[in-house]
């Protein structure tokens, strides 16, 4: 059980509405070129990002917040990447030497023997080499860095990178270590979509902040093991401000939703009953622009969205989550000349036959609960991190992966290194499945959503539901992770690893 908060906490409803101008995260300058190690005798542009304890300002009312940033940034600097050609990023860790949140030495990889502040980075989405994916257990300490290559050899899409140190990443990310990665291609700059000034990542997160401006983490009443299964802000954060407003031109714009929460899922509409037109999801741009009134974020999922001011100049527009206003466009009268188009189709998404996939995995979802009904641990296919790899897909084949999920919660599931498309949900007899191990079906299977029509690399898996997904296992052999991506349930046994094995010779 959660135990009370032992700070006094802001109330929301006692700060001041749209008081602070939206923070436009800024874009990494590359800082030398390197050579490339692919390549010998070719050099690449190489990123140097530090891991820094900073101070920033949440609200004009809040007193300043200690927290990590990539480059003392909060998010950190969006990395700016073009497909095909690879970068460098040297990823450094120059924390203080102690944690400013709670950490449940009980926790797998967490343990008393582990240096309290350890870090790596994950590029969320991105199709890489296991050695530059950023694997739990390869965290390094303060004065120390990694240096990782990215081929971006892949499509136009919004990623985004963030901690994800074994036993403390939903630390580490609450801390504020997290920004976007923007792969750009000529073939969506060919759609000529709002760009420049008028594209833009927006990075929401939720947080617990004291009155004394402090991050607050919440714990457990039992003061030995204080790991909590979710953690749910009631301060709502766009680009590291609290209520933030935004000067627009009535003209379009894209806006690259991207959500960072430990648990939250958000629920946004805008005022007015204006619709959004959403064009792309987590892996890169839909078939086609598709509008919606609300878009459902669960943690880690994208959408790129246009949002026309074009009538509402002079006017303001709210971006809501749950019908409350968290981001305020203010609509300027006039505009410079919108040169932007919004086609009616976007790119072909060749859909996987789901008959081509050389294996079909079922795999659970679980939950471990105490004799009070509380959770313990959150298990995948009923194992935990430490037992012997059983997803062992070969390079370049096709499978198919069903989640069954037997907890009472959707979980957002995260597959690394591929992209995937969502087949189907189907719900199924709980009982039948917990006494015999098999899938009895109690409905047909349901399509997936439109705006799953896409490219996707995170899943809503709904309670009492399979949830089926197919994906090419593209990308070099080695060892990846899959998870859930409620981070309170990934840092508790409710993430394993995974082998590409190399293709038949």
């Amino acid at each position: 059980m959660l135990a009370a908060p032992k700070v006094p906490l802001i109330n929301p409803t006692s700060l001041a509405r749209f008081v602070d101008p939206l923070p436009i995260p800024s874009v990494a300058r590359a800082a030398e070129q390197r050579a490339d190690p692919a390549n010998p005798g070719h050099t690449l542009p190489c990123y140097r990002i530090e891991m820094r304890a900073c101070k920033v300002r949440l609200h004009r009312d809040i007193p300043t917040t200690p927290v990590w940033g990539y480059n003392g940034q909060f998010p950190g600097p969006s990395i700016e990447a073009r497909r095909g050609e690879p970068l460098l990023v040297e990823w450094v860790n120059a924390l203080p030497s102690q944690h400013f949140l709670p950490i449940d030495h009980t926790l797998h990889g967490a343990e008393r023997d582990k240096p309290d502040v350890r870090a790596i980075t994950h590029v969320h989405g991105a199709r890489v080499p296991a050695k530059a994916d950023g694997f739990p257990d390869d965290w390094y300490t303060p004065g120390h860095s990694v240096l990782y290559r990215y081929p971006n050899g892949q499509d136009a899409a919004t990623l985004w990178y963030h901690d994800h140190a074994m036993g403390i990443t939903r630390l580490n990310i609450y801390a504020g270590l997290f920004g976007a990665y923007i792969v750009r291609d000529a073939e969506e700059q060919a759609l000529h979509l709002p760009s420049g000034d008028y594209d833009m990542p927006l990075i929401l997160c939720d947080r617990l902040v004291a009155q004394d401006g402090q991050l607050y983490y919440p714990v457990s009443d039992d003061p030995h093991a204080p790991w909590v299964m979710q953690c749910l802000g009631n301060l709502v954060l766009c680009n590291g401000k609290v209520f933030p407003y935004l000067d627009v031109e009535p003209r379009r714009y894209r806006f690259r939703l991207i959500n960072v929460a430990n648990t939250r899922f958000f629920d946004l509409s805008l005022s007015h009953d204006q619709a959004m037109q959403q064009i792309a999801s987590d892996q890169g741009l839909l078939p086609a622009p598709l509008e919606r009134a609300r878009i459902e974020l669960y943690p880690a999922e994208r959408a790129d969205v246009v949002i026309d001011f074009a009538g509402f100049a002079g006017k303001s527009v709210q971006l809501r989550h749950e019908s409350q206003g968290i981001v305020e466009f203010r609509v300027r009268a006039q505009s410079s000349r919108d040169m932007s188009a919004l086609p009616a189709t976007l790119r072909p998404v060749t859909r996987i036959d789901p008959a081509a996939a050389a294996r079909e995995r079922i795999l659970t979802l679980n939950e471990i609960d105490d004799a009070n009904g509380n959770a313990m641990q959150m298990l995948l296919d009923g194992k935990r991190w430490s037992d012997p790899i059983t997803e062992n897909p070969r390079q370049n084949s096709i499978e198919t992966w069903s989640f069954v999920n037997l907890t009472g919660d959707a979980h957002p599931i995260h597959v690394h290194l591929v992209r995937f498309q969502v087949i189907d949900r189907r719900p199924f007899d709980l009982f039948a499945w917990n006494a015999h191990r098999k899938l009895e079906f109690t409905g047909p299977a349901v399509p997936p959503e439109p705006q799953e029509l896409g490219w996707k690399d995170t899943v809503r898996a709904d309670s009492g539901m399979v949830t089926r997904i197919a994906m090419r296992f593209d990308g070099e052999p080695g060892r990846y992770v899959w998870h859930c991506h409620f981070l309170e349930h990934e840092d508790n046994e409710m993430m394993r690893p995974f082998q590409v094995l190399p293709a038949h010779s």
